[in-house]
């Protein structure tokens, strides 16, 4: 007889963001990101760290200060376009200056714009005000998705013919 351990409920860090977020990305929300800055071009978010965000060493994960970066310099290309489409991250590159811990807040900004990419920046912050990561991105500007048109039902009796 085999017992099945229960995994621990999830956290869920879905407090109210100061300001509301244009574009609901779940996966933003399960970290736990806020936005408090979103003007023409330029973005600010934050977040508190908790256990989940931590890596082997109890500092922020790479990959959290990575997202907060990306999804900033995203918001910040198209904040100034009032692009309906969305953005997609075409490169990134980020460099690690020091350990992230505590209340994070990163910064974005965008540099230049074409009528299909958008080039930006973006830094994170410790709650001491000392730079943790810096990175530059390029985006490209996407049309709204299309969406297709329903598949025609199936007939459900193939022997019999159904045209008019």
């Amino acid at each position: 007889m085999t017992v099945e351990k229960k995994k621990p409920p999830r956290s869920v860090r879905h407090k109210a963001s100061p300001v509301p977020f244009p574009v609901v990305v779940p996966f933003v929300e399960s970290l736990g990101i806020e936005l408090h800055g979103y003007s023409e071009g330029h973005v600010e978010l934050r977040v508190d760290l908790d256990e989940a965000h931590l890596n082997a060493w109890e500092v922020a994960h790479g990959g959290v200060l990575m997202t907060m970066m990306d999804v900033g310099m995203a918001m910040a290309a198209r904040s100034a376009t009032g692009h309906g489409g969305g953005v997609a991250t075409i490169e990134m590159k980020t460099s690690f200056m020091r350990p992230a811990q505590h209340q994070l807040r990163a910064v974005a900004k965008l540099l230049h714009k074409t009528a299909t990419l958008a080039f930006c920046e973006a830094a994170v912050f410790d709650d001491e005000g000392k730079l943790c990561a810096t990175a530059n991105g390029t985006f490209k500007y996407l049309r709204g998705l299309v969406k297709r048109p329903p598949a025609a039902p199936a007939n459900p009796n193939p022997t019999e013919d159904n045209t008019p």
